[in-house]
């Protein structure tokens, strides 16, 4: 038996990739498989995307895996390059740049390649976390143009840093108009829309679009969950138990006797742990579904093993499964309960996790 498993559902992968579709029917999509495609595995889910238009990454290495893999659409690497010698591997392996600073555009000037890099000039439109800033980007725009090193046209790319708030719609509509008046004045493709920008702002749907967390079927927003998008989770993390053992009123159980038994009753011991990547911070009460009811973890998380509360009538019985987020349990409510968001759960795993493609 597998102890720790992650279960990940391609069909529910197309189902949220074809959600995506109708909401941006006149933009291509670029599915953003950047970390491992948020933890579920960057080949397998790449290679059941092949209905996207491009790919997005973060880092070099990840787009040379997939064109190891045999993935030939274009793959956009949204943090550009990190040193001089990989602009010939952009070349040889035609991937397309975000050209973010004036040190990525001298490297791309000085380079020798034997035909023009695909790039995309990357505008600061308000999150100043990469990009070149509104004041700059004419000037640096015309520099891009006239480099023979940089493939025409260039497009324009940038990145929602608010969308999924509704308190800072202000906010989101600049950056949406920071965008739009660049653009308008440059004939090459346009990205801006992130996961919660398709759903939730029409005028940032340009030429392309990037979806991430929602392909996963995970909700960007911190009132809602990817069920109540019309999404399917893609990820379940299931385990089970290896041993029960009854306790009674007062008893303490786990590290630090975290956990006091309000009652007699049962504890399970899950074999998941935070040398699993499961979360050790939980508070007792985090829920997880074990034959088809919540219960609540009760103590610690350990490296290797957790507990659960089943309650002294319980019927579980040792190998029983119990699912730590995903169908039937949302990975939402988890990162709720930990104030942070579901990418961080999803992304954490270990390599102790057997991945199964269903």
């Amino acid at each position: 038996m597998q102890s720790v498993r992650a279960e990940i559902n391609l069909k529910a992968l197309v189902h949220n990739f074809n959600v995506v579709k109708s909401k941006v029917p006149n933009s291509k999509i670029i599915s953003v498989v950047k970390a491992n495609a948020y933890g579920h595995g960057l080949i397998q889910v790449s290679k059941a995307l092949k209905d996207s238009d491009a790919y997005a990454v973060a880092r070099i290495e990840e787009a040379l895996a997939l064109r190891s893999a045999g993935i030939t659409k274009p793959i956009v690497l949204l943090e550009g390059f990190f040193n001089k010698e990989d602009v010939p591997v952009l070349v040889a392996n035609n991937l397309t740049v975000a050209v973010h600073s004036i040190e990525l555009l001298e490297q791309i000037e000085t380079a020798s390649v034997p035909s023009p890099i695909s790039a995309w000039l990357k505008l600061n439109t308000g999150m100043h976390r990469l990009g070149v800033n509104p004041e700059d980007a004419e000037a640096f725009y015309s520099r891009m143009e006239h480099c023979s090193n940089i493939a025409k046209p260039i497009g324009i790319i940038s990145h929602l840093c608010c969308a999924d708030e509704p308190a800072k719609d202000d906010y989101t509509n600049r950056q949406i108009k920071i965008f739009n008046d660049f653009a308008a004045k440059h004939p090459g493709p346009t990205a801006l829309a992130n996961s919660a920008g398709i759903f939730t702002w029409p005028s940032s749907h340009t030429d392309w679009v990037r979806p991430g967390i929602i392909l996963y079927g995970v909700s960007p927003y911190d009132d809602k969950t990817g069920l109540d998008l019309g999404l399917k989770p893609v990820m379940t993390l299931k385990s089970n138990i290896i041993a029960i053992r009854t306790v009674k009123k007062g008893d303490k159980v786990g590290y630090g006797c975290y956990y006091e038994a309000p009652c007699d009753t049962r504890i399970g011991i899950v074999a998941m742990g935070y040398g699993d990547g499961y979360p050790r911070q939980v508070p007792n009460g985090t829920p997880v579904l074990v034959n088809n009811r919540i219960v609540g973890t009760a103590g610690h998380v350990c490296m290797d093993m957790m507990f659960i509360d089943l309650g002294l009538d319980s019927n579980d019985k040792i190998g029983d499964e119990v699912i730590l987020w995903g169908e039937g349990l949302p990975v939402e409510k988890i990162s709720a309960i930990l104030g942070t968001i579901p990418y961080e759960l999803v992304i954490k795993l270990t390599n102790r996790v057997n991945f199964i493609y269903k």
